[in-house]
């Protein structure tokens, strides 16, 4: 149980990250095709990041109702923002430059 929670720890850092990575691209570049497609990663990352948080707050802990209902929020704004990021960067990606 506990090497899982290490792994949760180490996607959540790194996908906090590349979140910032991502987001700092995205704000410096010039281009607006390339400034889509950063922000679109940046957007999955997020996803990512907050998938896992709520898998922290589903699986290791016990079933607190203010746990079950953060960790259900957690998924519900991963999922969006996964499937968000994942359609912008469909269409960033199939422009041309």
């Amino acid at each position: 149980m506990e090497i899982l929670q290490w792994l949760f720890i180490a996607g959540i850092l790194s996908a906090l990250l590349l979140s910032v990575f991502f987001s700092l691209r995205s704000r410096r570049a010039s281009e607006p095709r390339l400034r889509g497609l950063y922000a679109a990663r940046m957007n999955i990352c997020m996803g990512i990041m907050l998938l896992l948080m709520a898998g922290i707050q589903m699986i290791m802990f016990t079933g607190d109702t203010v746990r079950v209902i953060v960790g259900s929020l957690f998924l519900l704004l991963g999922l969006f923002n996964l499937f968000a990021g994942l359609r912008n960067h469909k269409h960033y990606s199939a422009l041309k430059s």
